[in-house]
């Protein structure tokens, strides 16, 4: 057994990491390094996100791949136990350059006819295995993270972008999930927070809990928090996750 040195070795405890770990796009406070810490003496402990590593990084730390027994970047599409990387995916291979240009173009002239209060860099972030697509770019502030959020809630400007690309695209077998505050993820179907489940399937776990804030349907946690095979916890931020594990595990 890969954890026999925990008091709960058959339970895994999986969190999303914005709205849930940290806000979104914030760093991790030190309350809650601490509160992880404590947990990993207890059980087996692991992120699931949509972002790359390097995101993640900047928001759990430098030393994340020590500070967590499994690292699930992009879904789990890149993966890591106990600091060393297992087997990775790629989305580029699976849809082809010529499809991935058709569908590049559509996003790029779909946001060139929307109206927005403002617009920053980065509309399309091409990531190993799916892309993130955000209306106001993800260079924005923080500030203006916020801004578009609520402007996001009162016009729907992500889910009037998603249903015109299903209505484009019928025929790829693509998933569009809205999550954090100014994005959504385009990914094979299949590949979304599930997929990391496979690299822990032969280790036996008795519990999988998992901790999501998009947990609606639509969401970005929506298909791992309803999972069969997990035990789903929604949160609302930060400080809820921190309520949960506290009475769950006594910490």
């Amino acid at each position: 057994m890969s954890f026999a040195d925990r008091e709960l070795p058959n339970t895994l405890v999986l969190f999303d990491v914005d709205g849930t770990l940290t806000p979104a796009r914030l760093v991790i406070s030190p309350e809650m390094d601490k509160l992880l810490a404590d947990l990993r003496k207890k059980a087996v402990i692991g992120f699931v996100g949509g972002s790359d590593l390097s995101k993640q990084v900047e928001q759990l730390g430098s030393n994340v791949l020590e500070k967590f027994d499994y690292c699930f970047s992009e879904n789990g599409l890149t993966a890591y136990k106990l600091g060393k990387k297992l087997a990775s995916q790629s989305f580029i291979n699976w849809i082809g350059e010529k499809q991935y240009n058709e569908l590049a173009k559509f996003i790029l002239g779909y946001l060139s006819q929307i109206d927005l209060p403002v617009r920053r860099g980065t509309f399309i972030e091409f990531r190993n295995g799916m892309i993130n697509v955000s209306p106001i770019g993800r260079n924005a502030s923080t500030q203006e993270r916020n801004d578009f959020e609520k402007f996001d809630k009162e016009s729907h400007v992500r889910e009037k972008m998603v249903a015109a690309l299903k209505e484009k695209f019928p025929d790829l077998k693509l998933t569009y999930s809205i999550g954090g505050q100014i994005s959504f993820d385009v990914f094979p179907t299949g590949w979304d927070k599930t997929y990391c489940l496979q690299h822990v399937a032969k280790e036996g776990f008795k519990e999988i809990h998992f901790f999501g804030d998009k947990s609606y349907k639509g969401g970005n946690d929506y298909e791992i928090y309803t999972d069969d095979r997990t035990i789903g916890h929604a949160v609302n931020s930060p400080a809820d996750t921190a309520k949960i594990l506290k009475e769950i595990f006594n910490l």
